[in-house]
């Protein structure tokens, strides 16, 4: 009997003292883990890099630590390194096939810092969401559209689609269609809309800002208005030209008409 008690005292105080080290070993795993990752975040290296590929390591790096101190915690529990990296392995098979979605988006957010289609701070539109890249996650890209929502896509569904970069170029085209009258002059309607764009202070004379009739509707004249502007300016121009255009064309009396249809009654 007290060899019974001994065997169970010191079975029992081993067992404990595996489970204590082990219960340490994930506090202080976790907490160093947390440390290294603040630690690499605030390097000289992830200083310089992009911030889509700070947020990727970062991201990528704690769950790595992670995996390895709860790893780590097991062993020392007494579960075999073998059976739970088969049994992790197993488990790795199952969770892949029901998270497609989630590897898929893993791999286009590599995807997306190896090939660059768009950085943290660029104003892109996929699909049906436009909007500045505030964030690169290894899942999704946190985009911020013009009216401060907050969209988060899926890396997958931006690497299999097309997307549109508009801040990839220092500049950009303000394209407008301008109607005027049939009885005004084409000259005269040209050179007041040129007038109109030389003058504003943001738009560009290289390349010269361009005006030519375009199409003859059915109630107007139609024309083409095409000025370049740096990037950031682009809205600003674009509404101010269709103010002061329409203001040109009242000092000038140049007319905007309405729709209209003639109608012809013939007398038999």
């Amino acid at each position: 009997m007290e060899d019974f008690i001994k065997f169970i005292t010191e079975k029992g105080t081993d067992v404990g003292l595996h489970l204590l080290f082990g219960l340490l070993i994930l506090i202080v795993g976790l907490k160093l883990a947390k440390w290294l990752v603040k630690l690499v975040s605030g390097s000289r290296f992830m200083k310089k890099a992009d911030p889509g590929v700070q947020s990727f390591i970062r991201g990528f790096l704690k769950v790595a630590l992670y995996v390895i101190v709860f790893i780590t915690a097991c062993s020392e529990w007494g579960i075999p390194s073998t059976s739970f990296m088969t049994l992790l392995a197993s488990a790795g098979v199952a969770i892949g096939l029901a998270l497609q979605g989630a590897l898929s988006n893993f791999a286009g957010g590599l995807m997306i810092l190896i090939f660059k289609p768009f950085k943290v701070g660029d104003y892109i539109e996929s699909g049906s969401v436009a909007g500045v890249v505030s964030e690169i996650t290894i899942i999704y890209t946190i985009i911020i559209t013009v009216d401060n929502k907050t969209i988060t896509v899926p890396n997958g569904s931006l690497t299999n689609s097309s997307i549109t970069n508009y801040s990839t170029k220092a500049t950009r085209r303000v394209d407008l269609t301008i109607s005027a009258g049939y009885d005004d002059d084409i000259e005269k309607v040209k050179s007041v809309i040129l007038q109109v764009a030389n003058s504003h202070e943001k738009v560009l004379q290289d390349p010269a800002p361009f005006v030519r009739l375009k199409a003859h509707s059915s109630s107007s004249l139609d024309y083409t208005v095409r000025v370049w502007v740096n990037g950031p300016d682009y809205w600003e121009v674009f509404f101010d030209m269709q103010e002061d255009i329409k203001k040109a064309f009242d000092r000038e009396n140049i007319t905007i008409p309405y729709k209209h249809v003639d109608i012809t009654m013939l007398n038999k």
